[in-house]
């Protein structure tokens, strides 16, 4: 008796394809794209109304300040951050820009195309997608002179948690982190894990810069768990919900 086939020629079920391994972000829908574009002007008129008060402590903020750097802030804070690099970093450094890290999801999608009108530099990934694409894309970044933003608590939590990712970021670029808080006094939290915070019109947000901090080449496993304590106790210590 002859041997079966089991080839999909013959037994009329499709091939199966191969994994490649290669972690595709989710890109936005339409209805995303106009929903990021109308999030965009909205932001943009509620930033006029916004006043800050600066603390800086790094001289961050200040002219001629050295970049590029890590910024680092709770992912609560998002919508606060355009407004304070646009009108205090970015002037004193010609052609500075800034490049972002977002997870790969759905709603990372969205948030990429609010961020893109921004002229925020978008860099999927997270450390449960995109880990190491994203960390060779973020230094790619860095080496052209763009400051990296990371929401060291983002994607998911848990809220005001330091992860793993932003210390070995900074452990293989050498650029130092930069903890920023920005503490709004009126605002609407959404009901999210996070308490995400919008700042509402005419509010003042209190913008404080912390200790920099940078992390050797040479750091051990212990030597990093230290300093993500330390970043995270400093983080804590500057933020008021």
């Amino acid at each position: 008796m002859a041997e079966a086939s089991s080839s999909p020629e013959k037994t009329g079920l499709p091939a199966k394809k191969r994994k490649s391994g290669v972690i595709v972000p989710h890109q936005a829908k339409w209805h995303q794209r106009v929903g990021a574009f109308l999030m965009f002007i909205l932001l943009r008129a509620l930033m006029v109304t916004v006043r800050c008060r600066l603390r800086d402590r790094s001289e961050f903020l200040a002219p001629n300040a050295p970049g590029p750097v890590i910024v680092c802030f709770w992912h609560n804070r998002l919508a606060s951050c355009i407004k304070v690099y646009e009108s205090h970093r970015k002037p004193h450094a010609s052609g500075r820009n800034m490049a972002a890290l977002i997870s790969a999801s759905r709603d990372g999608a969205f948030l990429t195309g609010i961020l893109e009108w921004f002229g925020v530099q978008p860099v999927r990934g997270s450390t449960s997608r995109r880990g190491p694409q994203a960390l060779l894309e973020l230094t790619t970044w860095a080496e052209r002179g763009y400051d990296l933003t990371i929401t060291p608590d983002g994607p998911r939590g848990p809220c005001y948690q330091v992860q793993e990712g932003v210390m070995s970021l900074a452990q293989v670029t050498g650029l130092p982190v930069v903890p920023v808080a920005f503490n709004v006094n009126w605002k609407l939290c959404v009901k999210s894990w996070d308490r995400f915070q919008i700042p509402l019109p005419f509010a003042r947000c209190e913008v404080v810069v912390g200790q920099v901090m940078r992390v050797p080449a040479e750091a051990t496993d212990a030597g990093r768990e230290s300093l993500r304590q330390q970043l995270e106790a400093d983080l804590r210590a500057i933020s008021r919900d």
